[in-house]
């Protein structure tokens, strides 16, 4: 009989501050925005999301921290942080990031570029030519929709876009022998491009900022004026929506009407040009409400979002990331009827490396095949995509029963989701939107097909979005198969989502927020004990993030007792790993890259006998209990052992673009041991590509992407130490 473990307390100390985390992971994407190894224009694109991140993690997060300290509740996080000690440390850690993001535009990417002519210029720069050419696109694209904004007694501080660009403008006009001193505001319009392009005849590609541009013609909007000086600003508001379902009759107009009140929800933080004076400053702060720590003094262009125009059009392949067009699975090539191979096998797709068509023409054949009676299908993300939604008008023009639930509430997708639901709903669709309080994040389609005499369901099963552009740049993971039993747990899935009836379980799949975390506990727990009674142990773990404490405890308590536990999380993770007696069995490694991780793989060692689950769900407390997810496992062994053998574990061999968590929080990139290199990106592309490089060369004697060799399992390593209680 095994002695029973001691029992481990668990403190703050043990815990990441959850927001602290992500600044951390953000800044692992500023790092790749200064990699002088990365293509130019993919940093600057890099550069561009890390301030996209930014804005997003203001509009809510920051938001609702701040609303926290505004309340009457006083508690601290699992960290041990109040409100106001996690805000202080978020200022101070976005200050800094913000100053190294544009140290890197300043002194490594605008020279960068303008050394491979793509020239970001000044008015004063100009030629007479470009002069003349710039007053004409003035006078005739901007001058018209332009609209000054006095701010006096009868003009009110005008209600200003949630980010968007302003200039704040300091006028003298003379009045009975005075000198008077006037602000006024003008807004930047959206509707323009934020970099005006020049003309030019051979392949430079010069620019010219909008708000330059205006405030160069300033004195124009204010005749009989003095203009005393400009300088841009930008304000970011809370973008959470705040919908109360219960006491809702309409979701979707409830939602429609949330989206236009976020647009004017309560400032959360100002940036405004480094130069503007104190004087200015401080005015602006008290009308929006703001204090010194939520403004952010910004030497260089503000809403960096839209610097991405430099890197659009087919300008400078030198300076980008060779293309890559995803091959067909090798399963499904020269093999037209998808549900002839469904019906042979299970087929796991693996993207961006293979083609997310196949998802498309599965929706489409089965579209147009006269012998399928019904599709039903979560949209979360679509994009709009016409080929998607094509395919579901098509069926119902067919005659099929087809069904669409879809999540109104993906966050900043609400309006384009609002939008092509009811475009559905006009060819037919009968579209529906879930539960009540639950945002539904499970990715799955359901074909129901007659064959014969007999009725088989076929089921795409998915960590990613039914969005063939994100399925470009997201990696993902996608399984179709056609098992009864899956089958049938999917079909009650889509009654619980659809229908009036209480959760009764499921046989193979697991659901949130019904028992995906106890499940996931129990399985931890299984490991727990197979270590502690000497049996072969271990968790492989790839997720977004991971925030929950329960199952963060449950970790540590299985690490303590020998479980070797490795993690791939991107983003936030709240588990301190390294610590003494706690968490020495725990690695952490984060691998930032071409393609954003997004797949979620959940990998018991079970004793030899390996369970593997996909997932659409994290492990934080909103997937676990305010969201409808799904897990699956994967039951064909040649399958999960490909998930074992290639996507965890080259993962787990990145050191090119792979940081390991420290015990204090900081992330500290990989150096290739003995000089070998793995970059696991890069090797998914080899083994995507595989056949299609023999063939290359064969004909030309090269290849795009060196062959790789499949890793050894992740569970092959080194065994782990059991801690002392």
């Amino acid at each position: 009989m095994q002695p029973k473990a001691k029992a481990i307390t668990f403190g703050p100390a043990h815990f990441i501050n959850r927001e602290l985390s992500w600044l951390e992971f953000n800044h692992r994407v500023l790092e790749e925005a200064r990699d002088l190894k990365n293509p130019l224009l993919e940093r600057v694109k890099f550069f561009c999301i890390v301030s996209s991140n930014l804005d997003e993690f203001f509009e809510v997060r920051v938001a609702g921290i701040k609303q926290q300290i505004e309340s009457d509740v006083v508690e601290r996080s699992m960290d041990g942080l109040t409100a106001t000690e996690a805000f202080r440390a978020i200022v101070k850690r976005a200050r800094r990031m913000v100053a190294e993001q544009y140290t890197c535009w300043r002194e490594e990417l605008v020279p960068g570029l303008a050394a491979n002519d793509i020239r970001l210029l000044d008015l004063t720069e100009l030629e007479p030519a470009d002069l003349a050419w710039v007053e004409d696109y003035y006078n005739t694209q901007v001058q018209p929709v332009l609209t000054p904004l006095a701010i006096d007694p009868a003009h009110p501080f005008p209600q200003l876009l949630n980010k968007s660009l302003n200039l704040i403008v300091r006028l003298e006009m003379p009045r009975n022998g005075e000198a008077l001193k006037h602000m006024a505001v003008v807004q930047i319009p959206r509707i323009l491009p934020r970099m005006v392009k020049l003309p030019r005849a051979d392949a430079r590609q010069d620019y010219v900022y909008l708000d330059r541009l205006i405030g160069h013609h300033l004195a124009d909007l204010f005749p009989g004026t003095k203009l005393l000086g400009y300088w841009p600003f930008r304000v970011t508001r809370n973008s959470e929506l705040y919908i109360e379902e219960e006491e809702t009759a309409n979701l979707l107009k409830a939602v429609e009407s949330s989206l236009h009140n976020r647009r004017k929800g309560d400032a959360v933080r100002l940036e405004i040009d480094h130069e503007c004076p104190p004087f200015i400053r401080g005015p602006l702060l008290k009308t929006l409400r703001l204090d010194e720590e939520d403004v952010y003094l910004i030497n260089g262009p503000l809403n960096p979002t839209r610097l991405m125009a430099l890197t659009e059009g087919d300008h400078s392949p030198e300076l980008r990331d060779p293309p890559f067009v995803a091959p067909t699975a090798a399963q499904l090539r020269d093999r037209p009827d998808l549900f002839a191979v469904i019906r042979e096998r299970d087929i796991l797709l693996h993207h961006p490396y293979e083609s997310f068509n196949s998802v498309v023409e599965f929706l489409e054949q089965a579209a147009s095949d006269p012998e399928v009676l019904a599709i039903k299908q979560t949209l979360y993300r679509t994009g709009g995509d016409r080929r998607i939604i094509g395919a579901l008008e098509n069926a119902v023009r067919n005659g099929k029963q087809v069904t669409a639930v879809v999540e109104l509430r993906a966050r900043f997708d609400e309006a384009n989701n609002i939008q092509w639901a009811r475009h559905l709903e006009e060819a037919g669709v009968h579209v529906v939107y879930g539960l009540v309080g639950y945002k539904i994040h499970a990715k799955s389609c359901l074909v129901v097909r007659r064959e014969g005499h007999t009725i088989r369901r076929y089921v795409h099963l998915a960590t990613g979005n039914y969005n063939p552009t994100t399925a470009r740049i997201y990696t993902d993971l996608g399984l179709f198969t056609c098992r009864p039993e899956f089958g049938e747990d999917v079909t009650n899935f889509f009654n619980l989502l659809t229908g009036i009836c209480q959760f009764q379980g499921l046989g193979k799949l697991v659901a949130a927020p019904f028992e995906l975390s106890n499940r996931l506990l129990q399985l931890v727990e299984r490991e727990t004990e197979n270590a502690r009674r000497g049996l072969p142990a271990g968790i492989v773990l790839k997720l977004n993030s991971l925030a929950d404490r329960a199952i963060i405890e449950a970790l540590y308590r299985a690490s303590a007792a020998g479980v070797r536990i490795r993690l791939i999380v991107r983003g936030i993770c709240c588990l301190r790993p390294g610590l003494k007696g706690i968490s020495e069995n725990i690695t952490v490694h984060s691998i930032v890259d071409r393609f954003l991780e997004h797949s979620r793989i959940y990998c018991f060692e079970n004793a030899c006998q390996p369970e593997v689950f996909v997932s659409s769900a994290d492990w934080m407390p909103r997937n676990f209990f305010r969201r409808i997810e799904l897990a699956f496992p994967i039951e064909d062994g040649n399958l999960r052992e490909r998930i074992i053998s290639e996507v965890l574990a080259h993962s787990l061999k990145d050191n090119v673009k792979a940081r390991m968590l420290q015990p204090n929080g900081s992330y500290q990139r990989l150096a290739p041991a003995g000089g070998k290199a793995h970059r696991s990106q890069s090797e998914f592309l080899a083994l995507a590509t595989g056949a299609e490089d023999a063939q290359r060369k064969r004909v030309t004697g090269k290849t795009r992407y060196p062959r790789v060799k499949l890793a050894p399992s992740p569970f092959a390593a080194r065994k782990p130490r059991r801690s002392t209680p």
